[in-house]
């Protein structure tokens, strides 16, 4: 099957390599909030916004008039820009037709979106990425030797580091299917999830662990005077932090989601409204750090390469009030009850374990589901 597929490299450039990257990053930026300046003088006065083309048009005539840096850097890193102010402006107006709250594009700012999208002649050599104007870049990690049509790479800089992200166009070979058992899977908080075989997931909790260090370097980041280098220095030790966080929970995810695509045959979750959910402010904070949506999302690609299936149930499927034995539903079920109590045929059973059986009889309930990709499986065998 032909599928697009990333590679991620930490880069390890030299002092003048860092430099032209942060000049390409900073070009990126650029075009971007003048392309957005320029959509809202459009909006204002009742003109239509402008699409990517035309945008990279009008880019062109003002950039050798009142940006004569930019020869410095590659033509892609605006031109990709401007692709992407087109797409938030899409994203927006279709969510906005479809009733869904999504913000209006916003300008970004030095230091917090220093990233860039190249184009073009890209290849990868032994410990080293070569891009467009850049040359080649010297890898912390041995490339992998890959074949494929390469379509772009993303390079990004977090805290004090550069990676890249090589996006392909290559043929996986269609994997056997998974010859394991069905698994429904509950999430918590608690612990990450309960499966439906007994088997409880427990959640890495890398912000909760970290959150205790964050708080003393936002502290201290706030008493240093804006503009020094103190300052500067401080807001780098916290977003290495920040930083620190995100690999934990996406190694997590990772693992987790790649075990269970490999070794369940149908995999069952919940179609959770986790936007409504992080309202809640007692729970925001702990909902955000468990990763749900990111697990959903690498499961739904995983399970595709490995031969397996995911069964996504439907949003109001009342899975933690119906009893597992019996199929009697409760009216009420509050969330301090941890201990599921059937008042049908007296089962005692723990609330998630319950819930994740419920959503295991999911995979066999239709003799047709669709996947979280919205493509259509064989039927579930229990």
């Amino acid at each position: 099957m032909l599928v697009h597929q990333a590679y991620r490299y930490e880069l390890d450039p030299t002092a003048s390599q860092r430099v032209l990257l942060a000049k390409h990053a900073g070009t990126a930026r650029f075009a971007f909030n003048w392309g957005l300046a320029l959509c809202k003088a459009r909006l204002e006065h009742g003109e239509p916004v402008p699409h990517s083309a035309e945008l990279h048009r009008i880019w062109n005539g003002f950039k050798r008039e009142s940006a004569p840096w930019w020869a410095e850097v590659s033509k892609c890193s605006p031109q990709e820009a401007l692709r992407d102010l087109d797409r938030s402006f899409g994203n927006f107006w279709r969510g906005r037709k479809a009733g869904r709250r999504v913000g209006f594009p916003r300008f970004k700012k030095k230091g917090e979106h220093d990233g860039f999208r190249l184009t073009g002649s890209i290849r990868v050599e032994p410990r080293h990425v070569v891009l467009p104007r850049l040359g080649a870049i010297h890898s912390k990690e041995t490339t992998a030797k890959f074949q494929g049509l390469f379509l772009s790479a993303s390079v990004v800089r977090e805290a004090d580091r550069w990676y890249v992200s090589l996006t392909v166009e290559r043929e996986r070979p269609d994997q056997e299917l998974v010859i394991g058992p069905v698994v429904g899977v509950d999430l918590g908080i608690s612990s990450f999830a309960v499966l439906s075989d007994g088997t409880v997931l427990e959640s890495p909790k890398a912000l909760e662990r970290s959150l205790w260090r964050l708080q003393r370097a936002s502290k201290a980041h706030s008493r240093k005077r804006k503009g020094s280098r103190n300052r500067r220095k401080s807001a780098m030790r916290l977003a290495r932090l920040h930083r620190r966080v995100r690999n934990q929970r996406q190694d997590f995810l990772h693992q987790t989601t790649t075990a269970l695509a490999k070794a369940k045959s149908v995999i069952v979750v919940e179609d959770l409204n986790v936007r409504g959910m992080v309202r809640n402010r007692h729970l925001s904070r702990h909902i955000a750090d468990a990763g749900w949506s990111e697990f959903r999302r690498l499961l739904a690609y995983k399970t595709v390469w490995y031969g397996s299936q995911l069964v996504v149930a439907p949003r109001f499927f009342a899975s933690s009030k119906t009893c597992s034995a019996c199929g009697a539903v409760k009216a009420d079920l509050t969330l301090s009850e941890r201990v599921y109590r059937c008042d049908a045929c007296g089962l005692e059973i723990d609330r998630d374990l319950n819930a994740a059986r419920n959503l295991a009889k999911v995979a066999g309930s239709s003799p047709e589901t669709i996947n979280a990709c919205g493509g259509r499986v064989r039927p579930a065998v229990a």
